[in-house]
């Protein structure tokens, strides 16, 4: 037992040095103030937190909470079917799978995002292609909106909501979906009452990863939406590095977390009591 409690010394640490010293720093500079050069004057005030209720940047957190939702349910519509076949699939199927899900991993972040701009911008490919088939007359403008985004977040967050729900259909107990198909249960009922509750917490996990890297991510949002798709990350990555403006990219920052936080709370309560009326309905 002590030797357990001295392992973890390191990770305390780390988790000490490099999440909570830094977020400590983050809350109390939402509380300064800033004089017009843009240096932080440390003087309590709460107008960072008042900016926020703007309509401007209200709409744009809306927004962002919107695209993040949106993002989550086509990767879990999406990336479940793809789930349950690999875990079911013959070994060497399996090791085929998860090769090909993980290879976006070894490409730049930055690099399969640029892809999607050569892809998707007015003489790019898809639109040169459907050209030559003389199926458009002109060029579509796909490059810079909403849809554009929307793919590239579905496209980058796939894996990470795929390989959750793989390791929690692989470790399920099979001998369940044998006993219910030996009492005469479907295999919709043997899918809604036992494998669905059983992947339950790799959808948890899936869900809660693509959420947080989707609401939090800027990168797709300047590459493929421009000015005309703005996210609260890029609000909070422009007052810090553009504006000069810490104290209220500070205070962006402290909201965003405790929403997040309040989501995947309810999220997961909700997941809890839906499983627990799976099972009182089984019993």
């Amino acid at each position: 037992m002590r030797k357990s409690k001295f392992l973890m010394i390191p990770v305390l640490l780390w988790m000490a040095l490099f999440l909570l010293i830094p977020m400590v720093i983050v809350v109390a500079m939402s509380f300064m103030q800033r004089d017009t050069l843009g240096n932080v004057v440390y003087h309590f005030t709460l107008d960072g937190y008042k900016t926020f209720f703007d309509p401007l940047y209200l709409g744009i957190y809306w927004d962002t909470l919107v695209l993040s939702v949106v993002t989550t349910v086509i990767c879990l519509l999406v990336s479940y079917p793809l789930a349950y076949y690999i875990a079911n699939a013959s070994p060497k199927i399996q090791t085929w799978g998860l090769v090909l899900i993980t290879i976006p991993f070894w490409i730049n972040f930055l690099i399969r995002t640029y892809a999607w701009v050569l892809l998707l911008r007015t003489q790019g490919v898809v639109n040169s292609l459907l050209l030559d088939f003389g199926w458009i007359q002109e060029p579509l403008q796909m490059l810079y909106t909403k849809g554009a985004v929307l793919l590239g977040m579905v496209y980058n967050f796939i894996p990470f909501m795929v390989l959750p729900i793989y390791v929690a259909l692989e470790q399920m107990d099979k001998r369940l979906l044998d006993a219910a198909s030996d009492l005469g249960a479907s295999r919709w009922k043997a899918f809604r009452h036992i494998t669905l509750p059983q992947s339950k917490s790799g959808i948890m996990t899936g869900c809660v990863l693509v959420f947080v890297s989707t609401s939090g991510m800027f990168v797709v949002t300047d590459m493929l939406g421009g000015a005309k798709s703005m996210m609260i990350s890029n609000i909070i990555q422009s007052q810090f590095l553009g504006a000069r403006n810490w104290p209220f990219g500070s205070a962006l920052s402290v909201i965003f977390v405790i929403t997040s936080l309040i989501l995947i709370l309810l999220f997961n309560r909700a997941m809890r009591s839906r499983a627990d009326r799976a099972k009182e309905g089984s019993a």
